[in-house]
């Protein structure tokens, strides 16, 4: 074949944008960044000074290795051809593109049965380090440029290519040359094999910090609570008032939003107090026909009415020695809630139709997703058994109120889902994740949950999850796209066409007249999506919570 050099494409250059505003480059749906040469090559030196030249061969070849993964999923959504050479010559564009190299195509011989290439680079960054910054080696150095060729060209075509740089600038020849095989043609694949592969030091740090993981659980107990899973200030705070009121009997009221995870709270008060060894048993009050509710509940005795055939023990004495969980405890009738009420007094119960009483043993821990107070001033809710609900109140806050935790619940619900369906995603991508923590989440954790499992349905194997798949009735229109706020919008609106961002400043402009009317009301209608919540307000607004207080007090004294 005649030598040629690869050329950049239009279609590849139009997938960079430029975010200033909040410091971001994305490439497609994958967030990237500049870095000066200098500093990665003085992180190098420190990686081949910290574990030795072999070990850090082998970490920046197998940093090589995933990032030729990566970019040959992005090739084949880019490219304008299914043909595998020029699928080829487009990951060496992206290399290009991306100020690495500059490939020149010396022998390209492709078919079904036989695969050759030998590729010239210029300008390698990694050459340029050893010259440059490093000192040269007595062999080559371009690491990274290697293991991306391999995993990129292999993943391309399906089958395990290897490439290996016979000559290279870093350590004194002229020229850096690539050579590519199939594996099975190279003598020492092995070799090259093992350098993709995680290296023994890599091993040991995870087993490490698996232990120190399990050594800080023991420690502090107080900072988990079962499968309620988070790191946030307002989690630890649930985990603290839950692990205090675990060892005793009080009677525990969860507060929260639908999907909030009242459940696993519930779940892991139980699992830390002394019953952990007895039953928990969970009933959605709501769930159950009113007319049932109290033989579900308190059990019922045989002829008690019609269809009662045979005597049963309800969900109190079931969890006898244990805990009960009264989830939407709201719903329960004006007689269930009496019989609850002398249950939380006396330890005691009757099956419906029965004369005889039963001492019972139970922890009770209810949860609502409305107002008790309020259910009292309409008459709903019995007063007394609202105040004997009431001892101990924990309050749930919904995901948007800590939004530090969705990364961790998001790597949770992957792992379960993957599991479940047998299927491996390359986690989700950039902008997809940004989009999930901009998100409202009114359905809270329950909502993500459900999120990531249609994610990961509507994604291919091995390809990351974009911010479509997470909402796919998006999907249905090609001229939607994602905002550099992490938004779905369509492209004919303001917030996708910066050309049109004149049009609302010029109306701001003619209603208010100041920049500080403008700044004013930009205020006041932060703190009113806020609910008056200044700190809410303020990271809508994107400055701290004193700078938002000092505008405030300065806006009360203009008034």
């Amino acid at each position: 074949m005649d030598t040629s050099v690869i050329h950049d494409t239009p279609n590849l250059s139009r997938q960079i944008r430029f975010h200033d505003s909040d410091g971001k480059i994305w490439f497609e749906e994958q967030r990237v960044l500049l870095l000066q040469l200098g500093a990665l090559a003085e992180f190098r030196k420190e990686q081949i000074d910290t574990l030795g030249l072999e070990r850090a061969k082998g970490f920046f070849m197998r940093l090589g290795y995933s990032l030729g993964k990566k970019d040959a999923q992005l090739a084949l959504k880019l490219a304008a051809s299914d043909d595998a050479a020029t699928l080829l010559r487009t990951g060496f564009n992206l290399h290009a593109l991306k100020g690495m190299v500059r490939i020149e195509e010396c022998t390209l011989q492709l078919d079904e049965d036989h695969f050759y290439a030998e590729y010239r680079l210029h300008d390698s960054y990694e050459a340029e380090m050893f010259r440059g910054e490093l000192g040269m080696l007595d062999d080559p150095v371009c690491w990274s440029l290697m293991g991306h060729a391999s995993a990129y060209t292999s993943a391309l075509l399906g089958r395990e290519i290897l490439f290996k740089e016979v000559t290279c600038r870093g350590c004194g020849d002229d020229q850096c040359l690539f050579v590519g095989r199939p594996a099975e043609e190279w003598d020492d694949a092995d070799i090259y094999r093992g350098y993709f592969s995680s290296d023994r030091i890599i091993e040991e740090l995870y087993e490490l910090q698996s232990q120190i993981s399990v050594l800080r659980h023991k420690i502090d107990s107080e900072s988990t609570l079962g499968n309620f899973r988070g790191q946030s200030p307002a989690y630890q705070q649930v985990c603290k008032l839950a692990h205090k009121a675990a060892p005793g009997k009080v009677t525990v009221l969860l507060l929260g939003e639908t999907g909030v995870g009242k459940e696993l709270v519930a779940r892991g008060i139980h699992q830390a107090s002394e019953r952990a060894d007895e039953p928990f048993i969970a009933v959605n009050c709501a769930a159950i026909p009113p007319d049932l509710i109290e033989s579900e509940l308190f059990g019922v005795e045989r002829g008690a009415y019609t269809g009662a055939t045979q005597s049963r023990a309800g969900k109190f004495e079931r969890a006898n020695g244990g805990t009960i969980f009264l989830d939407e405890v709201i719903e329960l009738t004006p007689r269930a809630q009496a019989t609850l009420l002398r249950v939380l007094q006396e330890s005691e119960l009757e099956r419906v139709g029965d004369t005889a009483t039963r001492k019972i043993d139970i922890r009770v821990v209810a949860a609502t997703n409305e107002s008790l107070e309020q259910a009292v001033e309409e008459g709903r809710f019995r007063a007394d058994l609202f105040y004997r609900l009431n001892v101990y109140p924990i309050n749930i806050p919904p995901l948007r109120e800590r939004r530090e935790d969705i990364p961790l619940l998001v790597e949770h619900f992957m792992e379960k889902y993957q599991a479940f369906y047998n299927k491996r995603v390359a986690g989700l991508s950039d902008m997809a994740m940004r989009a999930m923590s901009n998100y409202e989440w009114p359905g809270n954790v329950r909502e993500l949950e459900n999120v990531i499992e249609r994610g990961l349905i509507l994604t291919e194997q091995s390809e990351p999850i974009s911010a479509h798949s997470l909402f796919p009735t998006l999907e249905l229109d090609s001229s939607q796209t994602v905002s550099s706020q992490g938004h779905l919008v369509d492209n004919n609106t303001p917030e996708a066409d910066a050309n049109n961002s004149s049009d609302w400043i010029t109306e701001a402009l003619a209603e208010c007249g100041s920049m500080e009317a403008i700044e004013n009301r930009v205020i006041e209608h932060a703190l009113n999506q806020a609910n008056g919540n200044v700190s809410e307000a303020a990271r809508a607004l994107g400055i701290s919570r004193p700078t938002l207080a000092y505008r405030i007090k300065k806006l009360d004294q203009a008034l």
